[in-house]
């Protein structure tokens, strides 16, 4: 962390007009990559430390009971699909099976978090971020609203 108080100010005083963390408005003053792209790669940090604790050879053992954790594992299973493709219920099951021997309680979840859409016994991955009410809020990672975008987008 820097010493420098006046950057420090700086950087305090973006966070008061943006919101965002100190990390993200630290980038964003630095000019070193645009607010959102530094959001992302905070975001994407957090969430490769998740996975690298919960995860081992890509499974996870058991499914977390804590709701934030459930959903960032959930954030890690969507990556293994393919945004905007179509998928069949037994694809699906197959992807999930990679995962955890429980795949039907996985699709379920996905479809819950709304980060899969289901119709006709057809699945996809949600055209784009769903907006999460207040409580939603409360039981999602923070940085799924910079990850999730980006990642339904192709990035």
């Amino acid at each position: 962390m820097t010493r420098d108080s006046d950057f420090k100010q700086v950087v305090r005083a973006r966070m008061a007009e943006t919101g965002e963390s100190y990390t993200v408005a630290r980038a964003a003053v630095q000019g070193s990559t645009s607010p959102h792209d530094a959001a992302y790669d905070v975001a994407r940090v957090e969430q490769e430390r998740l996975v690298g604790r919960l995860f081992t050879d890509g499974r996870i053992e058991r499914v977390p009971a804590k709701r934030k954790v459930r959903a960032g594992v959930l954030l890690e299973v969507v990556s293994r699909f393919e945004p905007g493709r179509t998928y069949s219920e037994k694809e699906v099951n197959e992807v999930l099976l990679g995962v955890h021997e429980d795949f039907a309680y996985l699709r379920r979840e996905l479809v819950n978090y709304h980060y899969l859409e289901r119709e006709a016994g057809r699945y996809r991955t949600a055209a784009r971020a769903p907006q999460r009410s207040v409580v939603e809020l409360q039981e999602i990672p923070a940085w799924e609203a910079h990850w999730l975008p980006a990642f339904l987008a192709g990035r």
